[in-house]
């Protein structure tokens, strides 16, 4: 597996990078706390994504309500995994559960950090991430709380996700690279904030490389989304994909990947692994075998006119 070094930090990433989301939980939502994979399958898919080279594991305190980070924290030990093998980033925003608090406050995060150590059983995170933007915390508040983590060994790198080009901008003296959704389908960060990435030497490692399912050719023309599918549960972020012109730029992607003897997931992951200001990309795998598409995406490389091309699909 191909290593990148995460922008301006000194952590070194894996190309692909394994999104822990649905252990326990689906993202940070409390109503599907204690849904989402097993403990059981967590461990399978962490043990699949170990055996491909995947060094990476992205997570978040809420994710399942702290499960995804216990059991990554379990799988370490009863693995015998040793801590330098694993770079463990985990982010801070949302709340645990119903009615605890969330946000970035300078205490919160100091607590909130404590407890993802905890559930990880480690001392130190490779790096930490603002989940969100919170607006009733100065950014210069939470960003000072977290370079002092830093200071005490505690935190390695500092990011942020779901940052718009303003908030970055205000953070640039500390953050070192963005987590934002990036595909095909959704390249809103085209416009200002990957040219900021690129002019400050940050990195970018983008989630949702397919958005939702949507570049699997799960979503079809005319048929019911399929039960326990994201667009049957969690549909918010997708809703407006189900139009005409998008199923037509699918259509012309899905035949584009069969001219080139793959599946659409592969062909998207290909992409963003093709973009040169993506340091590395987050992949979200239900079971072991959704690592397969990341697995050929890392051998299938695109020229920049192949990359073109396939971005003009979907102008």
């Amino acid at each position: 597996m191909e290593m990148r070094r995460l922008g301006r930090s000194e952590v070194d990433v894996s190309r692909i990078i394994l999104g822990c989301g649905n252990f326990g939980g689906i993202g940070s939502a409390p109503e599907f706390f204690g849904r989402g994979e097993t403990r059981e399958a967590s461990f399978a898919i962490m043990d699949a994504a170990r055996a491909l080279g995947i060094t990476t594991f992205d997570t978040a305190d809420a994710y399942g309500g702290g499960r995804s980070e216990a059991w990554i924290g379990d799988w370490l030990r009863e693995r015998r995994i040793p801590r330098d093998e694993i770079v463990l980033s985990t982010k801070v925003f949302a709340a645990m559960d119903e009615g605890l608090d969330s946000g970035l406050a300078p205490e919160r995060v100091r607590r909130q950090l404590d407890s993802s150590l905890e559930r990880l059983g480690t001392g130190h995170l490779d790096m930490y991430l603002t989940h969100a933007p919170d607006p009733d915390t100065p950014l210069a508040d939470t960003l000072a709380a977290l370079e002092e983590l830093r200071a005490a060994g505690k935190v390695r790198a500092i990011g942020g996700s779901n940052l718009d080009a303003a908030t970055l901008t205000e953070g640039l003296g500390t953050y070192e690279w963005v987590q934002n959704s990036y595909s095909l389908l959704d390249r809103g960060d085209e416009a200002e904030l990957l040219p900021l990435c690129r002019a400050h030497g940050l990195g970018y490692t983008p989630f949702s490389p397919l958005a939702g399912g949507w570049l699997t050719g799960k979503y079809r023309r005319g048929e019911p989304f399929e039960a326990g599918s994201r667009m049957a549960m969690r549909p918010e972020a997708y809703a407006d994909f189900g139009r005409d012109e998008v199923y037509d730029a699918l259509e012309a992607f899905e035949r584009a990947a069969a001219e080139r003897g793959v599946d659409p997931a592969t062909l998207g992951l290909a992409w963003l692994l093709a973009q040169p200001d993506v340091t590395a990309v987050i992949v979200g795998p239900r079971r072991p075998e959704h690592l397969e598409p990341a697995r050929r995406a890392l051998e299938l490389e695109l020229s920049g006119s192949e990359a073109a091309e396939l971005a003009a699909l979907f102008s």
